[in-house]
C-alpha cells in the first residue's frame, strides 16, 4: 500500500513593509530639488552681508546703468576709493543689482513664510470651528464664499490701499486671501472625520470637544496643511513680487524682487538686466517652492505614494 503523501501547507505571504515618510521623501526627485534650490536661495538670504560688497540702499548716480561686470568706484569708511565689480550692473540709481536681489531674497521668503504661517493658523482654528459646530457652519462659509469671491490679487491691492504700505500690511493683505482656502480644507477634513467611529465614542463617554478636536482631528489636518503651507508660500512670493512692482507693496527703499523689476522697467529695452535678474531668481524660487509642494503631496497623500 502506496504512503498518502503529507499536504502541502502554503507559506503565509510575505508582507512587505511601506518604507518610512522620511524614506520615501528621500527617494522623491521633486522633494530633493526643490528643497536644496529653497535651502540655497534662502542661505543665500541670511548671509547677504557676507557675499556681497554693496550697500543695497547706498545711492551713487556717477555708477547708475552699468552693465554687469563693470567695475564700480566707490569710497570705503576711510574715504579711499576702491575699485569692486557690479556682477549684475548697476540700477538707475546706481545701486548694485546683485546685493539688492540678495537682500531681497531675505525680504521675499520672509513674507511668503509669514503669509503661509498667519494663513495656515487662522484657517486651522476657524475650519476646525467650522467643521465641527453645525450652527456656526452657515454663517462661516458663507463669509468664506465672499471673500474667494473676490480675486486675491485685487483684494491684496484694497488692503494695502486702506491700511498703507508696509511688510506687516503686505503679509496681512496676502494671507487674507490665503485663509479661506485653507478653512475649506480643513472643514473637508473635519467633516469626515467627524463621524468616525472614534470620535463618535469620545463623545459618548463625555470627551470634552476641545480635547477631542485636538487629540483626533487635528493630527489628521498636519499633513495637508504641511503641503497647503508650501503652496501659500510660494503664491505669496509671488504676489508680494506683483504688489511691489504695481508699486502698492513694500517700500522701494526695502529690496524685493518685486520693487527693484519696477525701478528697472523704464529702462528695461536699454539696460534689460535690471528686471532679468531679479525676474529669475524670483521664478526660481517660485518654482522650487511648488516643487517641493509637489513632492510632499506626492509623498504625504497616500492616494499619490502608491504609485513611488
Amino acid at each position: 500500500m502506496s504512503a498518502i503523501p503529507a499536504p502541502q501547507i502554503e507559506s503565509p505571504d510575505v508582507v512587505v513593509s511601506r518604507p518610512s515618510v522620511w524614506l520615501r521623501l528621500a527617494r522623491n526627485p521633486s522633494v530633493i530639488l526643490g528643497g536644496v534650490m529653497v535651502l540655497l536661495i534662502a542661505l543665500m538670504g541670511i548671509i547677504a552681508a557676507q557675499i556681497t560688497s554693496f550697500d543695497p540702499a547706498e545711492i551713487n548716480p556717477s555708477n547708475r546703468n552699468k552693465t554687469p561686470g563693470y567695475e564700480v568706484t566707490i569710497r570705503d569708511d576711510e574715504g579711499n576709493k576702491i575699485q569692486l565689480t557690479a556682477h549684475m550692473g548697476t540700477d538707475s540709481l546706481g545701486r548694485d543689482v546683485y546685493t539688492r536681489v540678495v537682500y531681497g531674497a531675505r525680504v521675499s521668503l520672509s513674507v511668503g513664510i509669514a503669509v503661509a504661517v498667519v494663513s495656515v493658523i487662522v484657517g486651522l482654528v476657524v475650519g476646525l470651528v467650522s467643521g465641527y459646530f453645525r450652527l456656526v457652519d452657515a454663517i462661516v462659509m458663507r463669509i468664506m464664499d465672499g471673500l474667494m469671491a473676490i480675486p486675491a490679487i485685487l483684494l491684496a491691492i484694497g488692503l494695502v490701499s486702506v491700511s498703507g504700505a508696509g511688510i506687516g500690511t503686505v503679509i496681512v493683505a496676502v494671507a487674507v486671501p490665503e485663509i479661506p482656502r485653507v478653512v475649506r480644507l480643513v472643514r473637508s477634513i473635519v467633516l469626515s472625520i467627524r463621524e468616525e467611529p472614534y470620535v463618535e465614542a469620545a463623545i459618548s463617554v463625555g470627551t470634552p470637544t476641545p480635547l477631542i478636536l485636538i487629540r483626533h482631528v487635528l493630527p489628521n489636518t498636519v499633513a495637508p496643511l504641511i503641503v497647503q503651507a508650501t503652496f501659500i508660500c510660494g503664491s505669496a512670493i509671488l504676489v508680494e513680487a506683483i504688489l511691489s512692482f504695481l508699486g502698492v507693496g513694500i517700500p522701494p527703499e526695502i529690496p524685493t524682487w518685486g520693487n527693484i523689476m519696477a525701478e528697472g522697467r523704464q529702462f528695461f529695452q536699454l539696460f534689460p538686466h535690471n528686471i532679468l535678474y531679479p525676474g529669475i531668481f524670483l521664478t526660481l524660487t517660485v518654482l522650487a517652492i511648488n516643487m517641493l509642494g509637489d513632492g510632499l503631496r506626492d509623498t504625504i497623500d497616500p492616494r499619490m505614494s502608491k504609485k513611488l
